[in-house]
């Protein structure tokens, strides 16, 4: 069964068989490896957002850059290369809690993008890039946010609303390299 992408909080991705016993490298969204162990199972979605399952997680460990996940049942190189593009998954209501003005990245899709000085709307945050330190909003046209506190000065996902002041010049930049 296809389900909406949004009743999902996606945490890893998969990106191939790792070992000979049926381990996978993931792309991690999370927190790191612990995060599985501590949730116990996840679902596995589809590229095309299809359940595949539940899949309970017997280990997770770092390795070369990647989150390694084995899953009991998934024995094989050729059990682990069929969930290759699967994404794991779990429900909104499995989340951790947050503390007062935490956010999860997810959250922060789909904001507005509004200059805090002049109300100029940017645009809507289409994803989250983790890159470097800090990371980026990506902008539905593309526009690339630095996500730094002197810049993101007022993030507020519970109204979909982030309030920004932009360096000088990042707009014509912008502009220029399309």
């Amino acid at each position: 069964m296809t389900e909406p992408v949004n009743d999902w909080v996606i945490l890893a991705e998969i990106v191939r068989a790792r070992g000979n016993k049926g381990e996978l490298a993931v792309n991690d969204l999370t927190t790191g490896p612990g995060r599985f162990t501590e949730l116990g199972t996840v679902t596995l979605l589809a590229p095309d957002n299809a359940v595949k399952g539940d899949f309970e997680i017997e280990e997770a460990w770092d390795h070369n850059g990647f989150t390694v996940l084995k899953f009991k049942g998934i024995d094989s190189i050729d059990d682990a290369e069929k969930l290759r593009g699967f994404r794991a998954a779990i429900r909104s209501s499995r989340r951790r809690p947050l503390a007062p003005g935490e956010f999860f990245f997810g959250d922060l899709v789909g904001c507005q993008v509004i200059d805090a000085k002049n109300q100029t709307v940017y645009g809507r945050v289409a994803a989250v890039k983790e890159q470097g330190a800090s990371g980026l909003l990506e902008l539905e046209d593309g526009l690339l946010i630095p996500f730094v506190n002197d810049i993101c000065v007022g993030i507020k996902p519970e109204v979909g609303r982030i309030e920004v002041i932009l360096p000088d010049g990042l707009i014509e930049l912008f502009r220029e390299q399309q």
